[in-house]
């Protein structure tokens, strides 16, 4: 056998072990108790953020956010909070289900849902523009069971097929419409605008564009580009976009619904995408100056800013 043969086996191989650890992961977690886990992550995620070298990326980007005044140490800190936040929302994806979801909204202190309420009657549906801050998996509890509201989202196709299925049962299972990205039966912007044009919510992540083709704006006052997506399909169904932001509390969570995005009514569809894009950028630094440690982008977002 080659090289290549063992090599390829090898590749083959790492998606399933990927998925298994996932399964092994869902189905373990919400058997420890939750004082052990949080000591365990948390110990964990701090020896990470300790090693020399370690969480470039998210330093950089925390940097970025915090600006060029916070010292080193202080900085050293913030790195190791966000990754003990990120090993949280780990921790919580994977025991969400064995919660009492009533218990979840509970525990969820909400701002602005006067906001959300007030759009929802005008039967036009609303687009909910996300970071990447916070559990947006408990915050969709609180979304499809508190308000109420039906709500649908994307979920890119994973490696393997399996893993992706994992993943769209689990939204499913949190009261989600999943639509993937790609290789669905009806596209996943058709099944998004569906549920708009019925009067309902779609979520969509809009702080970091995958494919850096996006509209230009500055986030953190630094150029970036950002997805159209959210102003976008706004536009094209006459829905609201509203920012939400999240963030955790202690024993909880913590959500805030912005004020709708003044997308304007006239001019080409570029400009009124830029311009509702650029005022969403404006939101979004807002939202992660106030809780850095929540956001967990351990990508990079500014094309000239990478480690």
């Amino acid at each position: 056998m080659s090289f290549l043969d063992i090599s390829g086996k090898i590749s083959d191989l790492k998606p399933r072990l990927t998925d298994m650890g996932f399964a092994a992961a869902w189905y373990a977690v919400p058997k420890v108790p939750v004082k052990f886990a949080d000591r365990v992550t948390n110990a964990v995620s701090a020896r990470i953020a300790s090693r020399p070298g370690s969480l470039q990326q998210l330093r950089l980007n925390l940097r970025q956010v915090v600006g060029p005044d916070m010292p080193e140490t202080e900085l050293d800190e913030l790195v190791r909070r966000g990754m003990q936040s990120y090993a949280r929302y780990w921790r919580e994806v994977f025991s969400v289900l064995s919660w009492d979801f009533d218990d979840v909204i509970a525990r969820t202190e909400v701002t602005g849902l006067e906001i959300m309420r007030g759009e929802l009657a005008k039967g036009k549906g609303v687009v909910i523009a996300l970071t990447h801050s916070g559990n947006w998996d408990t915050a969709a509890i609180q979304v499809v069971r508190g308000l109420p509201t039906q709500m649908s989202t994307v979920a890119e196709r994973l490696k393997p097929e399996s893993l992706f299925t994992r993943f769209k049962k689990f939204r499913e299972a949190l009261g989600m419409e999943v639509a993937p990205l790609t290789g669905g039966e009806i596209p996943s912007t058709a099944v998004l605008q569906r549920a708009l044009r019925a009067g309902h919510t779609i979520t969509l992540l809009g702080d970091r564009d995958i494919g850096g083709k996006g509209i230009a704006v500055e986030l953190c006052g630094r150029a970036t580009t950002m997805p159209s997506g959210p102003a976008l399909m706004a536009i094209q169904t006459g829905a609201a976009l509203v920012p939400l932001e999240l963030g955790f509390r202690p024993d909880g969570w913590a959500m805030t619904y912005h004020e709708p995005i003044d997308i304007p009514s006239d001019g080409r569809l570029r400009a009124r995408v830029t311009a509702a894009t650029t005022q969403l950028a404006d939101v979004f630094t807002g939202i992660v100056q106030r809780n850095p440690q929540d956001w967990h982008m351990l990508q990079p977002i500014w094309p000239d800013l990478v480690a």
